[in-house]
């Protein structure tokens, strides 16, 4: 390591932002930038972005955390790239865009997802491919596309994600990532290569698709007016990467067996490492490549940082606005408030689906409620009982990815929430496991800059992020604490499978009057 150059730079194209972190080949942050996008929802179930939008925030972010380093653009060893993933872009046979780029979000494909699943033998799809069957699923979106947007499909010459529209642009090939593939659902995880039978129920060829390449696969050859904009030498090499979900686990060192990651953002996600790819027979998992020999097994939640969004905007404006006006964090107001409420909000129950519900349940109809409400509930349960039906919804996917793999044991816990203490206690009584904080929160770009590491033959092998990651929190279960939320969580539990005619049945009512008002 001492005779490679001391620095290396993480890009993560996610979902509201794109982040670059410059990292020491020891993992120490140098400098960074993030760069904001918004996401488009003009009609019922749409979350669209704007592709070009995006590519430029890369390219802002590079340059702004390479100027603030004021590293020598020679001392960069490498750039590597971490992405959110589900998306689709169609494009024409010259590159040119013929649509935004459909976010995993985007729900439109919900009837389509149904039919696959129920009536196209969508099971045996997941079981070759580890994308369960969802709206968020690129097979799904391309099946809308192909019935609802026949026009668009017809003239599309290849559906791309956005993480290959980036280095489309950049380098003028159309790659994509075995790990970006892999949560497609077209791409069969035992031969490394697209799934025939995925790509003929969609009537859509390989050459309609990216180049499959590793995750550790490199190019080089930037052009010098671009290398020049970004602050790099043309010669930096640029490691395609992995999915930012896959990556957070490498970020946070949670590679090793029974070593799970949990992390909120946005959303949310539970994931654990396993050495060769696996699916569940009830399709409750996902399964995501890393490398060859790094499979990612876990389940992800669409609720997460969002609810405590929406309890600030829309049960606690007052609570806010003081807190906005005495020049102190909102969220940390919020906190405070639940923190003066006993463990199980005294009864009160919150289903956090307010965008529908990815793992374990798989169903986009799926909707919030609170449960359990009383005269003697106040504002400050409803505060504590959206955060812990957060909580609780993470820990519903547990059963499943501890079916496949065995029992788990230690957690870190990565993303906004892991600022909370509040949140971090809850996770470790709800799931009744000690719970570790990383020293570093930028866990994706770590991920991504130390699979570049490796990729490009500097590391012998990942382990060597342990060294990288520090552990700031440590909370162990409280055991006054576990004894009430074991009683609540099979009442928490079943409560989605009893109501699961009713989401269908107020969803449909919610997408007819919504589309009243477009």
């Amino acid at each position: 390591m001492q005779d490679q150059p001391e620095y290396m730079l993480g890009v993560d194209i996610g979902t509201t932002s794109t982040k670059a972190v410059l990292f020491t080949t020891q993992g120490k942050i140098v400098a960074q930038h993030a760069v904001e996008y918004p996401l488009l929802c003009t009609t019922p179930g749409m979350a669209e972005q704007d592709p070009v939008q995006i590519y430029e925030a890369v390219l802002t972010a590079i340059r702004n955390a390479v100027s603030a380093s004021r590293v020598d653009a020679g001392r960069i060893a490498l750039v590597s790239f971490s992405a959110a993933m589900h998306s689709v872009i169609a494009v024409d046979k010259d590159g040119n865009l013929l649509s935004n780029s459909i976010t995993w979000a985007d729900n439109r494909a919900g009837a389509w997802a149904i039919r696959i699943r129920d009536e196209l033998d969508g099971n045996a799809i997941y079981r070759r491919t580890g994308t369960p069957i969802h709206p968020m699923s690129p097979l799904c979106k391309i099946m809308w596309l192909r019935h609802d947007q026949p026009q668009l499909f017809a003239r599309t010459a290849r559906f791309v994600g956005m993480k290959e529209y980036v280095l489309y642009r950049l380098f003028g090939e159309w790659l994509v990532d075995h790990s970006i593939a892999s949560a497609t659902g077209m791409f069969n995880l035992q031969q490394l290569d697209w799934d025939d039978g995925a790509l003929a129920l969609l009537g859509i060829s390989p050459v309609q698709l990216s180049t499959l390449v590793p995750t550790t696969h490199h190019l080089t050859g930037l052009s010098p007016a671009i290398a020049q904009q970004l602050g790099l030498s043309p010669a930096t090499p640029f490691v395609i990467g992995a999915n930012d979900g896959v990556l957070s686990n490498l970020g946070v060192n949670a590679i090793g067996p029974g070593q799970v990651a949990v992390t909120i953002g946005t959303s949310g996600a539970m994931r654990t490492v396993i050495d060769k790819p696996l699916t569940d027979p009830a399709g409750r998992t996902f399964c995501y490549a890393l490398t060859a020999r790094h499979w990612v097994v876990g389940g992800p939640t669409n609720n997460g940082g969002s609810i405590f969004h929406w309890v600030r905007e829309e049960l606690a404006t007052t609570e806010s606005a003081a807190a906005k006006l005495a020049g102190s964090d909102p969220y940390d107001a919020l906190t405070k408030i639940a923190e003066g409420v006993q463990a199980g909000a005294e009864g009160l129950l919150f289903h956090p689906y307010l965008a529908g519900e990815r793992a374990p349940l798989w169903n986009a109809d799926a909707r919030g409620s609170y449960i359990g409400l009383a005269t003697h509930h106040g504002k400050e349960h409803m505060i504590r009982a959206a955060l812990e039906g957060v909580i609780f919804s993470l820990y519903s996917i547990l059963p499943a990815v501890e079916d496949l793999i065995g029992p788990t044991t230690r957690m870190m816990a990565t993303g906004g929430f892991a600022r909370s203490a509040l949140w971090r206690q809850m996770m470790a009584d709800i799931f009744e496991r000690e719970v570790v904080v990383p020293e570093s929160v930028e866990s994706s770009c770590l991920g991504a800059a130390v699979l570049g590491l490796y990729g490009l033959g500097k590391i012998d092998s990942l382990d060597a992020i342990g060294g990288m990651v520090g552990a700031t929190h440590r909370h162990l279960p409280n055991p006054e604490n576990v004894a009430l939320y074991r009683r609540l969580w099979p009442i928490y539990e079943a409560i989605p499978k009893l109501l699961e005619q009713q989401y269908r049945e107020l969803s449909q009512f919610q997408r007819e009057t919504a589309a009243k008002k477009f």
